[in-house]
């Protein structure tokens, strides 16, 4: 069994005491990982601001280190897609095209490595100022706190890690306590590829624990933080004038229109409801049907749910594992109970053994059912009808989230209306709200979160605009 310490400054340090790893298919213990003390966050924080003080590399450096990177991880690909499933129980094919992403998210971060570039600001327009030249330039921020989820623990942490490395700023990493093992093994690629001591730290921990350290810490200038809106919130009041980026919750609207083709439509939101047990940001939680079409889409939907095959994460035809964890399974099951025990009705599924709980359509919904108005972030759905599209837009934009959506219609106009009505950061037309390419804007709106995760989009939110003005004499 592998005992992973704490990465700082080019170093594995292990502490006294460590944290279990959990296998998440057989929950046994995986692996253990050392946990962090004030001190070694200190110490990471003190490493990333020396190494940033050095200003270690330069844009071409950091776009060949990054390049480094994605090749090692395509040719330890199977390696990260195994532990992944261990660690984080997402089905080994899952695991390997989330291993495929993460090379794009670093090839991307290396080529904005070398296109940040300021443009130039014609001063010499205002009266007084005719002598005068001005630019501006992009600017790194200095040290980046990153705070990353166990649902995408490779390319979630590359879409913070990469990016901040590319604009020129020093990283502290902390993973999710769930799924820590990846990023360390992460780290090793890293340090393979020659990026210099001190620009990524990596510290391991109690989330509550460490987050507080790093808040606390005045040196940090940037949070990135992927997680609940309760964390969210506290990051946002506790960080005074620092700069955020948030990737908060949701509970992703469809619509399908009745100009659609409904087979279609159903194996799709049938596929991206129920892709790592639903445990995706914009999983789709919430699809509002025609009611002309209500029953042939319902049996559509029912037979492509019947041919997922749910299972052994480690099996190459499993499309549905386990969940995180048995407390998140047994929240999932007390949330569908909850919504029968008020009217709602199970169509398909509802039932739990340990982690593992059955892809599960639920209709006869309401607005204040917890499966309907919170994030589920389990495999299962609320089937709503609808008669009015107007009405069904406002009743989409009732809920506090906002991060993608979509709609499956043929009718141009009410595809146009729904891109305009919807409020929500992007929305997919004739697709589920889980798409997503790791070249796009990411990001929602409302409880959904604050800024853009994206590299290009991301080296924005972690670089400063500084103006430079030339007097000609």
């Amino acid at each position: 069994m592998e005992t992973y310490g704490l990465f700082i400054n080019g170093k594995w340090q292990k502490t006294n005491e460590v944290m279990d790893v959990i296998d998440k298919a057989n929950q046994e213990v995986y692996a253990k990982v050392s946990k962090a003390e004030e001190k070694d966050v200190k110490s990471a924080v003190d490493a990333a601001e020396e190494a940033f003080r050095k200003e270690l590399t330069t844009p071409y450096e950091r776009y060949e280190i990054l390049m480094k990177v994605s090749n090692l991880l395509k040719e330890n690909k199977e390696k990260l897609a195994q532990n992944m499933t261990h660690e984080a129980g997402k089905p080994i094919k899952q695991a390997r095209s989330e291993v495929d992403r993460a090379v794009q998210t670093t090839i991307l971060s290396a080529e904005e490595a070398k296109r940040l570039a300021g443009e130039g600001v014609p001063v010499e327009a205002a009266p007084g100022s005719e002598n005068r030249m001005a630019f501006t330039i992009q600017v790194p921020v200095g040290v980046v706190a990153a705070i990353s989820p166990f649902n995408f623990p490779l390319n979630l942490v590359l879409h913070k890690v990469a990016p901040a490395i590319a604009a020129g700023n020093t990283v502290v990493l902390k993973p999710a306590s769930t799924t820590p093992t990846t990023a360390l093994l992460l780290a090793e690629l890293f340090v393979e590829a020659g990026l210099p001591d001190g620009v990524l730290n990596v510290v391991t921990g109690k989330g509550s624990e460490v987050g507080e350290w790093l808040t606390n810490d005045e040196r940090i200038q940037l949070f990135t933080f992927t997680g609940s809106v309760e964390v969210g919130l506290n990051l946002k009041q506790n960080t005074g004038m620092k700069k955020l980026v948030l990737e908060l919750g949701n509970n992703s609207p469809v619509i399908v229109d009745h100009e659609t083709d409904v087979k279609e439509a159903a194996q799709v939101i049938a596929a991206k409801s129920y892709a790592y047990a639903g445990q995706v940001c914009i999983s789709v939680q919430r699809v509002y049907v025609d009611e002309k079409i209500r029953n042939e889409f319902e049996t559509e939907l029912l037979k492509a749910i019947e041919g997922l095959n749910v299972g052994d994460p480690f099996d190459d035809q499993t499309d549905v594992g386990p969940m995180i964890t048995i407390k998140e399974a047994e929240r999932a099951e007390q949330w569908v109970n909850e919504a029968k025990e008020k009217g709602a009705k199970i169509l398909v599924g509802g039932s739990r053994k340990d982690n593992f709980f059955e892809p599960t359509v639920v209709t006869n919904v309401t607005q204040e059912m917890k499966v309907v108005c919170e994030e589920v972030f389990a495999p299962i759905l609320s089937l709503i009808s609808y008669n009015d599209l107007d009405k069904c837009l406002k009743e989409v934009n009732q809920s506090e989230y906002g991060l993608q959506g979509g709609i499956f219609t043929n009718n141009i106009n009410k595809a146009m209306k729904a891109a305009r009505r919807m409020e929500v950061g992007g929305i997919m037309i004739n697709d589920a709200s889980q798409y997503r390419v790791d070249l796009m804007p990411y990001g929602g709106v409302k409880n959904s979160g604050w800024g853009k995760e994206g590299p290009k989009y991301s080296i924005k939110e972690m670089t400063e605009e500084r103006l430079v003005v030339m007097n000609l004499k």
